[in-house]
């Protein structure tokens, strides 16, 4: 049986590994990039390689979007270059992108004013997990549009899980996003108090690995963080920017999320000196210059 054809947008760190697991499970791939060469790379394993959003989605029975932020969302599906601009009626348009609920409420009321079917599948997983094909997809919108998709979704995945209307996947993503800050923010400050202190660090931290405070995040990154290894896998910017939409989804329902608000004051102090383009791993660093 035939795989229906893909555009896909975006190719960064996440969408890298992604393409590359679509173009591996035999799927007709075009690809976009903003940067030519991330997309030339790729053409050298069988992907059609476009020079416009619009151009990717043109005949494409799926296009995927997977960038930034809202403003690189908008920049790849809106205006006259952008992928709404070409895609067929009918085509079904995933925006696996980590975003703020309004904005893909919005996309997705533009995907059905041009006749097409809208999904949000945001990813949990970075680097590693999306050169394995091992990613998890929270997906908002109908139960149908995501049987369509389910065939190009399975080579990139581990898990997929269809938890509501539109926007459901979008807004569960930022809660887990905020969660992971929280966590990472943490343990960034205890590890530079373990540092600070008479204990062995070695000791000690193999001791709160193997306890109940440790979780399968952060074991990653504090192995990074001792490393030191801030080669990027998830970007110190991005997850500022993960957990201030957080906590605008959060106000909008009326709640303050304090935790997160603290872990956004961390994150923004890392970016403020220097380490928003290193993995998030380097929030340790500001904390590890602290002299008091």
């Amino acid at each position: 049986m035939s795989l229906p054809s893909v555009a896909f947008l975006g190719l960064g760190i996440m969408g890298g590994g992604m393409t590359r697991r679509l173009l591996g499970a035999g799927v007709p791939l075009t690809v976009y990039n903003r940067n030519r060469a991330r997309a030339d790379e790729l053409a050298a394993l069988g992907a059609k390689v476009a020079d416009s959003p619009r151009a990717a989605a043109a005949g494409a029975d799926i296009v995927i979007g997977m960038v930034a932020d809202d403003g690189a969302s908008r920049g790849i599906w809106l205006g006259e270059n952008g992928a709404l601009a070409g895609a067929r009626q009918g085509a079904i348009l995933i925006e696996s992108s980590t975003l703020t609920v309004d904005w893909v409420r919005e996309l997705a009321a533009a995907a059905t004013k041009q006749g097409c079917e809208f999904v949000d599948a945001p990813v949990t997983g970075s680097k590693v997990q999306a050169a394995a094909g091992e990613l998890n997809f929270y997906v908002g919108g109908s139960a149908a549009a995501l049987e369509k998709i389910r065939p190009v979704l399975t080579p990139m995945s581990r898990s997929i899980s269809h938890l509501g209307p539109t926007g459901s996947g979008a807004l569960l993503k930022l809660i887990n996003n905020y969660l992971c800050a929280v966590e990472v923010a943490a343990f960034g400050e205890a590890v530079a108090l373990i540092e600070r202190s008479e204990l062995d660090r070695t000791k000690a931290l193999a001791v709160l690995m193997d306890g109940a405070a440790a979780s399968g995040v952060t074991k990653t990154v504090v192995a990074r963080m001792t490393a030191p290894d801030f080669t990027p896998n998830f970007l110190l910017r991005l997850m500022t920017k993960d957990i201030g939409y957080a906590i605008k989804e959060a106000a909008a329902r009326g709640q303050t999320l304090s935790t997160a608000a603290t872990a956004l004051e961390i994150f923004q102090r890392a970016v403020n000196t220097g380490h928003g383009e290193k993995d998030m791993a380097a929030i340790v660093e500001p904390m590890r210059a602290e002299r008091r």
